[in-house]
Formats: C-alpha cells, structure tokens, sequence
C-alpha cells in the first residue's frame, strides 16, 4: 500500500506522462462484415507485454499470447461499498471542521479565501485518498491475443487456474468441456471458476476465448485473424479481508502440457481478415479516429485502445459508459497504483446489464478497455 508521500510522487509522475501526452446503443451483438480494403496495420509492439507476464494471484500471460495494453485493474463494487462508510465519516469529519473554521474566521472579520480551480486536464486523485492505507484494486483483466497454438495456449492457461485454484480440478487433455463448436469447429471456449488459493484466498478466476465469426471467416478487428483470450480474476472473498494479503506470488506444480495429448478432435476455423474497425463493438461503440484500436472482441464484446492524448482516452471511458446510462448514475473510482493512475467507470441497469470502462495513465501510454456485460438470460 502507498504512503502518503509515495501518493504525492506518484501524481507528480502522473502529471509528467499526462504532459507529454497532451498537445444510440443497441443491444444486439452486431453481425461483423467482410472488408475488402488493405490498411497496413499499425505497429502495436510498444503496447505488448510477452509471456510470463503477471496478471494476479501468480498467473501469467502464457507461452504463445501476448498481452496487449497493460494489465486493466480495478476497484469492485463489493471492495467500493466496503470501504465508503469510513470515507463518508472522514469527510463528514473534515467538512464539520472546516464549517467551524470558516464560522471562526467570519467571527473575527477574516475574510473566505476564494477556492483555485482544479485544471481539468489534472488526473484525480485516489477516490479513497483521505483514508491512510487506500484499498487495493481487487480486479484485473488480461486482454490476449493467441500467436501460438490456439489448443496448446488455452490449455496452459487450464494448468494454470487448476493450479492456482487446487479444487476446480480442471481438465487439461480434452476442451470439449470448455469449447462450443460448430462440425467440431470451435467458436468460443469459457472457462469460469471460484475457490481457494493454497494460501486461504478466496477468488474467481474466468478465461474466455472468442475464435472469431466463424459465418464469416472474420476475426475481430485488430485480431491479426487469431483468437483473442480475455482473462479475469477476482478476489470474492470478505473485501476487507482481502485486503491483507497480496495478489501477487508464484503458482507451484503447474501441469506439463504436452502437445498432441488433446483428445477432444476439436479444431480452430481459419479467419480470412480482420472486420474493419468501423464495425460496432462492445454494445454499439464505434471506435473513434483519435483511438488506435489495440484488440477487442465480439464474444464477450471488449475493446482496448491507446490514445495520443490523455483526455481523449478519458474522454471515451467516460462517454462510453454514459451512452450506456441514460436516467442512471454513473460510478466512479480513480487508483493511484504504483507507477499510474486508473479510472474506472461504471453502470448497472436495472435489467442487469453491465457498462464499464477503465482509463490507465501511466509513462508507457494512454489506455482505455471497454467491457459490456448483457442482460443474465
């Protein structure tokens, strides 16, 4: 957990890296459309982490993906709700002291001194910042793309949950339990399981794989034609309990995946082309053309992005989930990490339905992803 003072240095780096950056929804998942335009595509090698990357609770980015963006972590609802009582009482505290302050000075004829804007442009500080010790994200989402063997890839990522999760008891030689398809043509591969660390910490693990359009022979666009992994995990424990461990650590007896092993016959289709990144993504979004689009995908809908300019990558966080939240009220959570600063935005219908963006500024870019969860069936 930072210190007060790491706090303070953090936003000035904050500052820094903002500085040298700045000079109708629809609910149905959109039919993706062949494209016959060749764009070279743009070279995305400085927004990509390799394997063995952390993501949480000891997992890592498998031999054969490759994360794009950084590691997208957040505040839940759950860990919000958990420590806004204490955040209520210190600013009730300090708004009564001020109130008595400002009785005294009008008592003794000083006058109110004029409050100084806040430039726009200045990140937030920690939503959490008046308490001493600021609740650490309890969510974070990998966002892959496949490169290597897309049976071999899920399969690792299977070893690992298994052993980060001891009890999922997960299979590891067949995917048939995990993979819907098509005349044995895989169209999405979900995997979604909860329980205890070996060291007693109780969380969630879900891996999701969409394969692409298989009607279409389209990927996703910025897919590069490969399959795209979206990987989330989530302490679901008592959140303040939670908040005395740590989520990073090593996992110990991962299982060997040896090729050739897999038994289910089941085969990833071959995309032809990417869809055009004018296509409407993540319950409608189009993405703009002050974004470069860093990957996203159709089922579940997502998409990261990078941005020139820190308020444009805001902007669209911001913007996204309003679309999203007509009549609604919008939640807002900003984390001073160690080396960024993360804004997450989010909405929950009545219907259930979930919109929510998270906006990173950090020295290596300007990022934004964007999750849309439908309506439960």
């Amino acid at each position: 957990m930072l210190a007060r003072s790491s706090r303070v240095l953090l936003t000035a780096v904050a500052m820094l890296a903002l500085a040298a950056c700045e000079g109708g929804t629809s609910t149905d998942d959109p039919e993706p459309q062949p494209s016959t335009t060749n764009t070279k595509a743009p070279d995305l090698s400085e927004h990509e982490s390799g394997p063995e990357s952390p993501i949480a609770y000891g997992l890592f980015v498998p031999e054969g993906a490759t994360q794009l963006g950084p590691l997208f972590r957040y505040r839940s609802s759950r860990l919000i709700a958990a420590y806004r009582p204490e955040l209520q009482a210190i600013e009730a505290q300090r708004a009564a002291e001020q109130a008595d302050e400002a009785a005294r000075d009008a008592a003794n004829g000083t006058p109110v001194p004029t409050p100084t804007p806040t430039p726009t442009t200045r990140p937030s500080p920690d939503s959490f910042k008046l308490i001493e010790d600021p609740p650490r994200p309890d969510t974070s989402i990998s966002l892959m793309r496949i490169d290597g063997d897309p049976t071999e890839v899920v399969r690792r990522m299977l070893a690992q949950i298994d052993a980060a999760i001891p009890e999922a008891n997960l299979v590891l030689d067949d995917l048939s339990p995990y993979c819907t398809a098509e005349e044995r043509r895989i169209t999405r591969c979900k995997v979604d399981v909860s329980g205890m660390t070996e060291d007693s910490r109780e969380i969630r693990v879900t891996m999701d794989v969409d394969a692409g359009d298989l009607a279409t022979r389209t990927a996703p666009p910025a897919a590069l034609t490969h399959p795209v992994m979206q990987v989330t995990t989530e302490y679901i424990g008592d959140p303040r309990a939670g908040q005395l461990g740590s989520d990073t650590g090593s996992l110990g007896d991962i299982a060997e995946v040896r090729e050739g092993e897999e038994k289910s016959g089941l085969i990833w289709p071959k995309m032809d082309l990417d869809a055009e990144i004018t296509v409407p993504l993540v319950n409608g979004w189009i993405a703009p053309e002050s974004a470069t689009l860093l990957l996203s995908g159709f089922n579940p809908p997502f998409a990261a992005l990078t941005t020139q300019r820190a308020v444009d990558a805001d902007q669209i966080a911001e913007q996204f989930v309003l679309s999203n939240s007509p009549k609604g009220t919008l939640i807002k959570d900003v984390v001073e990490d160690l080396n960024s600063v993360s804004t997450m935005y989010a909405f929950q219908t009545k219907n259930g339905a979930t919109a929510r963006a998270v906006y990173i500024l950090s020295a290596r870019g300007n990022y934004t992803a964007l999750f849309y969860t439908p309506p439960p069936a």
